[in-house]
């Protein structure tokens, strides 16, 4: 298993940036394809962006295509969610995702595919 901690959220004007980091521990980080994902009280969690191992490649909602952009550090076990050009609507609570996989990111859309969650963190976009 392992345990993930979000952190870097909070309370930014619309169209301003936040950065997202999650770090990780307990386990080999390199091993999973990690993930975003976003969720309102009493909705279904979201898919927000994925990214696989190694290689680098990412898939994103479209919503996050072009404004959101995922990237990970395997030796500083941490995967960051960069989000420009906030909107209104992007207000909610972001969560980090880890799954044990070989696979590439863009298999990885559906949340339950994915074994440990973090504890989320809110973003609150203002207008």
């Amino acid at each position: 298993q392992v345990q993930l901690v979000e952190s870097g959220g909070g309370l930014v004007q619309a169209g301003g940036s936040l950065r997202l980091s999650c770090a990780a521990s307990g386990d080999t980080f390199s091993r999973y394809v990690m993930g975003w994902f976003r969720q309102a009280p009493g909705k279904e969690r979201e898919f927000v962006a994925a990214i696989s191992r190694s290689d680098g490649s990412t898939y994103y909602a479209d919503s996050a295509k072009g404004r959101f952009t995922i990237s990970r550090d395997n030796a500083k076990n941490t995967v960051t969610l960069q989000m420009n050009n906030l909107k209104p609507e992007a207000t909610d609570v972001y969560y980090c995702a880890a799954a044990k996989s070989y696979y590439s990111a863009r298999y990885y859309y559906t949340d339950t595919d994915y074994d440990s969650w973090g504890q989320g963190t809110q973003v609150t976009v203002s207008s």
